[in-house]
């Protein structure tokens, strides 16, 4: 199929960028790599009238790491964080999160700012950004706000953001001493959309489980430190609270049980990889 006719504004700065969607509203969408966005107009899910390309904006285009936060600006490939040297000293949950996203060949044109804005409940960098207690910063002609990564999506498909704001960057925590992360997903075939997706974190005391493709949304959940049959037990109850959903893929009872199973196996392997 082909999208709607539609214009087409290829925005040489950040300024001008925010400028036209203020004045184009609701009517104006935000693309960069296009991997979401592009099936979805030529399917007309979404007709906007006017498209705003930030692809070649420099100044969205990084990976900057200070503090306790690694930034990534709102251009920046999947590919690019993919191969950025620091990734698996500061990043290591989306270091084995981003060979599940997709093929190469997508994520060298997919961004990681337009997954999030994206917001599918299966999307991996979503779930890290949610696991990890992220944030996500907004940018409009009114100024700057930041949503934490619970803020921010709000269910499938949809996020907190205005129809005037720009996802201009993503911040995710880096890597603490004494703490390990681990990343799974179960897909029909590598590179499909995951139909359960599971990050962990575990430290000297505490376990954190992010869970994606059961619910409209990344769900989280943190325990204190727990072991044997009594991981199981919060496990079997995490499971069971979710509820998920039956579709063309896998029943809800069968996403309960992948994340079990799953979810016990990550937990151990995040504990093993403690630094």
């Amino acid at each position: 199929m082909k999208p709607a006719s539609f214009d087409y504004v290829r925005a040489a700065s950040q300024e001008e960028a925010v400028e036209t969607l203020a004045r184009k509203g609701e009517d104006a969408r935000i693309i960069a790599g296009g991997m979401s966005l592009v099936p979805m107009l030529n399917f007309r899910l979404t007709e906007p009238g006017t498209l705003i390309d930030i692809s070649k904006i420099a100044d969205m285009n990084y990976v900057r790491a200070g503090g306790e936060k690694v930034e990534i600006g709102a251009s920046t490939r999947q590919a690019t964080l993919e191969r950025w040297p620091e990734l698996s000293a500061k990043l290591p949950l989306l270091a084995a999160a981003i060979p599940y996203i997709g093929h190469y060949q997508t994520r060298a044109r997919g961004t990681v700012c337009g997954s999030l804005a994206h917001a599918d409940p299966s999307s991996e960098l979503p779930l890290c950004l949610a696991t990890l207690g992220g944030e996500v910063v907004l940018r409009s002609t009114d100024g700057e706000r930041v949503l934490t990564a619970e803020e921010f999506q709000t269910g499938m498909l949809s996020t907190a953001k205005r129809a005037d704001e720009i996802v201009a960057a993503a911040r995710y925590p880096v890597a603490r001493p004494g703490h390990g992360y681990a990343f799974t997903e179960m897909a029909q075939r590598r590179g499909d959309f995951a139909i359960v997706a599971l990050a962990a974190v575990a430290s000297g005391t505490r376990l954190r489980l992010g869970v994606g493709g059961v619910a409209d949304k990344p769900m989280v959940h943190e325990w204190d430190m727990l072991e044997g049959g009594a991981l199981d037990d919060a496990l079997n109850e995490f499971a069971w609270d979710l509820g998920g959903y039956d579709d063309i893929h896998a029943t809800a009872r069968y996403r309960r049980e992948l994340v079990r199973r799953l979810g016990r196996r990550l937990i151990e392997e995040a504990k093993s990889c403690r630094n």
